[in-house]
């Protein structure tokens, strides 16, 4: 049977107080403490329209957000309305941080900015996109692909928007493939510590790993992340038949979705209200720890899905990553990486400092990939290589 915690009588108690006397301490990030790299008067906030907002309203209206609404989450080449999409993934993890965020006090808009933009860089084919095209971008460059790094770019470089250090830095943070028992900030002071940082990212992966958000916000996004996914994945997997519903057990959270999504969010706000720090006690930590290994051994790591997507998608991504590079140096202009990419970029209507065309050719390529759903990976795929012996098939509704 479900079990749903609840908030301790004491906290409860406290909370409520609190609120009432005037005294709900604000630990979060202020908005007067907005960082931006430029401080234009169109950024600027205004009595109905705080600074974070402004951030929100800009990722939602950026020229990328629409692709969430087509990028794999966890499963492939299925045919479902009812799988979980990345647009769908996004505003999960917002409702939960923005719950968590709103019993702590913090700085709510910047929660939802960071939320809704950690995931712009996704590449086609989820996690197992980002393997192929950080192992191609590697060999080509010695640097690293990585999508949290790539949602800072799409949103800091190749469409300069002036988001917020704060709101950047969250989503540059927000690795939600390391769970941590305690997260405690890392102070961020400048736009150039955040630009080293973001460079030894880009060379050095065991740093990346390593990288804590420097606002209480940013680390409850963070811890969101796997709250979001850890059940939701479960749901997905049942629904297309891999698992069964009933595989999953832990008995500290649950199984269910909405169980694990309480009963985390509860022993957060517990262990985290009035705290400088977000934590989750020791033994819901483990639950969390054994969950999602538990995910990766039952979905996630599944050969079947990564033999087809080793067969098909990942050749596929390479021919399409050759040809881009080879167009680009020859300068083919009428090549989809000028049409569908530069031009798109260009067109944005973003003033920039040079061309972006100058960019180095890997990363113009990377950059294109990685905008792309895994249907238009495809369907380019197609156009560029009619005669290619590389086919996908979809499971549809009724196989």
């Amino acid at each position: 049977m479900p079990k749903y915690e609840v908030l301790s009588k004491e906290l409860t108690e406290r909370i409520t107080r609190e609120r009432a006397d005037g005294s709900f301490e604000r630990v979060g990030v202020r908005d007067t403490d907005i960082v931006r790299r430029s401080n234009a008067d169109a950024h600027r906030e205004s009595i109905w329209r705080p600074p974070f907002a402004h951030d929100i309203d800009t990722i939602i209206h950026s020229p990328y957000y629409n692709r969430y609404t087509d990028k794999t989450q966890v499963f492939s080449l299925i045919k479902n309305d009812d799988i979980t999409r990345r647009s769908l993934h996004v505003q999960l993890v917002s409702r939960i941080a923005r719950t968590i965020g709103g019993a702590l006090n913090l700085n709510l808009d910047l929660i939802e900015a960071i939320a809704l933009g950690h995931d712009m860089g996704h590449a086609p084919f989820a996690h197992i996109g980002e393997v192929y095209l950080n192992e191609l971008y590697f060999a080509n460059t010695g640097r690293r692909f990585m999508h949290n790094l790539q949602s800072v770019r799409v949103l800091d470089k190749m469409c300069p928007l002036n988001i917020s250090l704060q709101t950047l830095d969250g989503i540059a943070c927000h690795n939600g493939e390391c769970e941590l028992e305690v997260y405690e900030p890392t102070p961020l002071h400048s736009f150039e510590e955040f630009d080293a940082m973001i460079e030894r990212c880009y060379t050095d992966d065991r740093y990346a790993a390593k990288i804590i958000p420097s606002t209480l916000e940013g680390n409850v996004v963070r811890i969101s992340d796997i709250i979001a996914y850890l059940g939701r994945d479960r749901q997905d997997a049942a629904r297309i038949k891999l698992v069964d519903e009933d595989a999953f057990y832990n008995p500290d959270i649950g199984s269910m979705n909405s169980e694990i999504i309480n009963n985390l969010v509860v022993n957060i706000i517990e262990n985290s209200y009035g705290k400088p720090y977000i934590k989750l006690d020791s033994r819901h930590f483990k639950a969390l720890k054994d969950s999602k290994r538990d995910n990766y051994f039952m979905i996630y790591n599944d050969p079947n899905r990564s033999a087809l997507l080793d067969s098909t998608a990942k050749p596929m991504m390479t021919e399409i990553y050759g040809q881009m590079l080879d167009d680009l140096r020859a300068g083919n202009k009428y090549s989809p990486v000028f049409t569908h990419h530069i031009d798109f970029v260009n067109k944005s209507h973003y003033k920039r400092a040079e061309a972006y065309e100058k960019t180095e050719p890997n990363q113009i390529v990377v950059d294109y990939i990685a905008s792309m759903t895994d249907d238009y990976l495809i369907d380019l795929h197609r156009y560029l290589f009619p005669g290619s012996g590389l086919t996908v098939e979809y499971k549809g509704y009724f196989d």
